[in-house]
C-alpha cells in the first residue's frame, strides 16, 4: 500500500509539475469565443503587472503570445505553435529539460532570433543547435522568418500534446509580425509560490483584472490531462481497499488458528477464574503485537524499495505512453503515517468479532484432552 501510495503521488506530482512548467500556474487571456491556438491580443500595462505581481502567493509574472506556424523540408511539413516570452522569463523549466545547445537569449533591445526546439522535431528535421530553420506563420499574407536553434528540449510530454507542437522564441518576433506595440500581449502568465493553492490564488486574480480579461488555472486550461490524473486516485484507492481485505482476512484468519491452538489453555484460564474479557484481551494483545510486527518490517521494506527506486531509477518505463521516463516517487510521510494508523485501527477493529469466540468454549470440554 505504501509503494502504490508512493507511486501514484510521485506520477501525479511529476505530471503536474511538467504541465506547469509549460504553462505556468494561471493564465491571463482576453475574455471572448476565440478557440483559436492564437490568442486574442490586450494591452498589458506596468500598472496591471504590478498589481498581480502584489497579490498574496503570487511569485512570478510573465508575458507571453501565442502563434500558429508551419515547418517544412523538400519531404517534410509539420504544423507548430510558437511560443513567444518575454526577456525576464529565464524558461528555468527548459533549461532543466536541455538536452543539447543552451538556452536562448533575448536581453537584447532588437528581438532575438534563437528558438527552442524539441527533440522529436528536431530528428525529424535533423537540426541541431546552431542550425536554422525557416518558421512560415499562418497569417494574411502568410510571412516567413528565419531562426537560430540555441537548444533543445525534451520533456517527454508527449510529441502530439507538448512537445512536437511548441517552439520557443522572442515574444518581439510575435509583437512585429502582428505590428503590436510594445505593451499588446497574447497572454500573462502566473506562477504560484510553493505552499499556496493555485485555485485560491486564481481567484484573488481574477477579482484584480479588468472585466474585459479572464483568468484560468492549469486544471481549466488542461481538463483532460488533469481529469485522468483524478482517475488515478479511484485507482489507488481501489488497489488500498483490495490489499486491506486481503491483509484483514490474513490477520482473522491468524487470530482463529492462535485462539483454535489454544483451546485447552482457554479452559484451563476458564477453570481459575479468568473471564471472557480477561482471555479475549490476551489474544487481542498477541495479534496487536503480530499486526505491528507485520507494519514494522512492511514499512521497512516499502520505504527501503522507495528509496532505492528514487535513487537508482531501476524500474523504467515507456516514456511515449507514460510521459515519464522512470517509476516515480514520491514519499508523503504524513500520509504514510495515517496508513499505518488507519490499517491498524481496521485491523484491530476487525480482531474483536474472532475474538469473541472465547465465550463459547467450555472448560468441561476444553479440558476433557488434556
Amino acid at each position: 500500500m505504501i509503494v502504490a501510495l508512493a507511486i501514484v503521488t510521485g506520477f501525479q506530482r511529476e505530471i503536474r509539475g511538467k504541465v506547469i512548467g509549460f504553462a505556468s500556474h494561471i493564465q491571463i487571456s482576453k475574455y471572448d469565443s476565440n478557440n483559436s491556438l492564437e490568442v486574442s491580443p490586450f494591452d498589458a500595462n506596468a500598472k496591471l503587472l504590478n498589481e498581480i505581481n502584489g497579490i498574496e502567493g503570487v511569485e512570478s509574472v510573465f508575458r507571453f503570445a501565442r502563434k500558429p506556424g508551419i515547418v517544412k523540408s523538400d519531404e517534410l511539413v509539420e504544423g507548430v505553435l510558437f511560443k513567444g516570452v518575454d526577456a525576464e522569463n529565464t524558461l528555468p523549466f527548459f533549461k532543466k529539460h536541455l538536452v543539447a545547445g543552451r538556452m536562448p537569449s533575448f536581453a537584447d533591445s532588437a528581438s532575438s532570433k534563437e528558438i527552442l526546439i524539441s527533440k522529436s522535431l528536431a530528428s525529424k528535421f535533423h537540426l541541431a543547435p546552431d542550425s536554422s530553420i525557416i518558421l512560415y506563420f499562418v497569417q494574411d499574407p502568410p510571412k516567413a522568418r528565419k531562426l537560430k536553434i540555441s537548444g533543445i528540449y525534451e520533456t517527454g510530454l508527449g510529441d502530439q500534446d507538448f512537445d512536437q507542437v511548441y517552439i520557443i522564441g522572442d515574444l518581439r518576433i510575435i509583437q512585429k509580425l502582428n505590428n503590436w506595440p510594445d505593451e499588446r500581449i497574447g497572454g500573462i502568465e502566473i506562477d504560484v509560490k510553493e505552499g499556496y493553492d493555485y485555485r485560491a490564488v486564481n481567484e484573488a486574480v481574477y477579482k484584480h483584472i479588468p472585466a474585459d480579461l479572464t483568468s484560468e488555472d492549469i486544471e481549466e486550461l488542461y481538463p483532460q490531462l488533469f481529469g485522468w490524473l483524478s482517475l488515478i486516485d479511484t485507482n489507488v484507492v481501489i488497489v488500498i481497499v483490495l490489499m486491506l481485505i486481503v491483509s484483514v482476512i490474513n490477520t482473522v484468519t491468524s487470530l482463529l488458528i492462535l485462539i483454535l491452538e489454544r483451546i485447552q489453555m482457554i479452559g484451563i484460564l476458564k477453570a481459575l477464574g479468568a473471564s471472557n474479557g480477561q482471555i479475549s484481551g490476551i489474544f487481542l494483545y498477541q495479534a496487536a503485537a503480530m499486526t505491528l510486527k507485520g507494519l514494522f518490517f512492511g514499512n521497512l521494506l516499502a520505504l527501503s524499495l522507495c528509496f532505492l527506486q528514487k535513487e537508482y531509477n531501476l524500474i523504467e518505463l515507456n516514456e511515449a505512453t507514460y510521459y515519464l521516463k522512470y517509476v516515480p516517487i514520491h514519499l508523503d510521510f504524513i500520509r504514510v503515517l495515517f496508513l499505518n494508523a488507519g490499517f491498524f485501527a481496521v485491523s484491530m477493529s476487525c480482531l474483536i468479532f474472532p475474538s469473541l469466540l472465547v465465550s463459547k468454549f467450555k472448560p468441561a470440554r476444553t479440558m476433557r484432552f488434556t
